[in-house]
């Protein structure tokens, strides 16, 4: 059993701290938020993570897992201290590092003997030499420590597993003893290690985002080019994706991609290139395409409706950025939303897990209780959260209580042929002839949106 501290109790700490817990740590976590410590001592989930719940509670009777406010209480026997904080984006697109700063001075200043510091938190390439001057800085007196880089690589959604059955573990550090060390504790994974040197192990976590993100918005330009070709996406991605140097994963035609990573590592990578005097073109047309994707959306629902918004009532089905989590940071769903009340939309909206959120976050919105209630009397329906119970909805029953039915489907979960027989007027994301025109598994050129 090693003594650890995880410091934060957000989608990347709190996921980190249960599962070292259940693999016989025991693990104090920290978080100078007084609500969200009070909630986990009352059992109460900040997030929600679909198994986290019951994996807290597990530990928690177990007597692996305890949460406080107190650095003092949290470092006290701790041997290795993981940083969990968040990383959000500044004015320019660089990351805000003010909560590492914090949370790494704060460590400097309560620690009584030598530990290992793991920076768990997406950070810009350099990060852990200035963690390490930081430290150095602020202590009251010489205490050893190392720095160790560790990037987190947990989905939401599905964190607990991708924790527990990771493809790899990415540890860095100036310090090989101090790597191998944080590396026994994820030896019980059974996963490749790769230890490198600090700066090396920051960017393979920015890198890897870069790529997925770019997998996402090439997938999604060809999209385009086939609602104007008359080709469809979904099946252009089945026959890519059956090519093991390209894989399936990530060829999903949608709304683009959000969330608390994706948009902050690309626009963090490309201002990291940009402040060292390179042109980071690819990243870029990434981040344009991702944009765009939004927009498009929000013009299919437009012309459907006659070419303008006024005064149009809008279902939306799906708030979060991806499905199985409450988090609307940087989701998709808000741009559309707040673009469609901006050109006079009324929008109902309903999401399983994130309303909470988005009542805060988007003033203006008539909140649902269900994807039912949510599609009544509006003159268009939009899909832009795939969850699983938006997969299998009574159509013919939503179809009779709109007002126009016309649906906008930007996570392409319906089939289009099946939506028309509904009595649908249906677009999907990519998918040129949507159900229309099929002659003996053929199509003929019309309507390209």
């Amino acid at each position: 059993m090693k003594n650890i501290c995880v410091i934060g109790t957000g989608y990347v700490g709190l996921p980190t701290a249960g599962c070292f817990a259940d693999l016989g740590n025991r693990v104090v976590t920290v978080d100078i938020d007084e609500r969200k410590i009070q909630r986990l001592l009352a059992g109460q989930m900040p997030i929600y993570e679909p198994g986290l719940e019951e994996l807290i509670e597990r530990n928690v009777k177990a007597g692996r897992l305890s949460f406080t406010t107190s650095y003092e209480e949290g470092l006290r026997d701790a041997e290795y201290v993981f940083i969990c904080v968040g990383t959000p984006s500044a004015v320019d697109g660089e990351a805000d590092l003010k909560y590492v700063r914090a949370a790494a001075q704060t460590i400097a200043q309560t620690m009584t003997h030598p530990m290992i510091i793991v920076n768990k938190s997406t950070v810009p390439v350099g990060t852990g030499d200035w963690t390490a001057e930081i430290i150095s800085k602020s202590q009251p007196k010489p205490i050893d420590f190392a720095v160790v880089s560790c990037p987190e690589f947990l989905r939401e959604g599905s964190a607990i597993s991708d924790f527990m059955k990771p493809d790899r573990t990415v540890l860095g550090s100036n310090n090989r003893s101090a790597a191998e060390a944080v590396a026994e504790l994820y030896e019980p994974l059974h996963a490749p290690i790769l230890i490198t040197d600090l700066r090396t192990a920051e960017m393979i976590k920015y890198a890897s985002n870069a790529f997925l993100a770019t997998k996402i918005s090439f997938i999604n330009e060809i999209s385009i080019i086939c609602e104007r070709l008359g080709a469809d996406v979904t099946e252009v991605a089945r026959g890519m994706g059956y090519d093991k140097r390209i894989g399936s994963q990530f060829l999903q035609a949608g709304v683009g991609y959000g969330g608390s990573c994706f948009p902050k590592d690309v626009k963090a990578l490309a201002n990291m290139a940009l402040t060292h005097g390179m042109h980071p073109q690819l990243l870029n047309a990434v981040m344009e395409i991702n944009d765009f994707q939004r927009k498009h959306i929000i013009l299919k629902i437009r012309d459907l409706l006659g070419g303008s918004l006024e005064d149009k009532t809008v279902g939306v089905l799906g708030l979060a950025f991806k499905e199985n989590t409450d988090d609307t940071r940087e989701s998709p769903a808000s741009t559309v939303v707040r673009s469609l009340m901006n050109q006079g939309a009324r929008v109902k909206a309903y999401d399983p897990m994130a309303m909470e959120h988005a009542i805060r976050e988007l003033d203006g919105i008539i909140p649902c209780q269900s994807a039912y209630e949510a599609a009544e009397g509006v003159d268009a329906l939009v899909i832009l959260t795939p969850w699983n119970e938006f997969k299998n909805l009574d159509f013919e029953r939503i179809r009779r209580t709109m007002h126009e039915p016309i649906l906008v489907d930007g996570r392409n979960l319906y089939d289009p042929e099946t939506m028309r027989q509904h009595g649908f007027v249906y677009r999907g994301v990519g998918r040129g002839y949507n159900g229309e025109g099929r002659t003996n598994g053929h199509a003929h050129t019309t309507s390209a949106l």
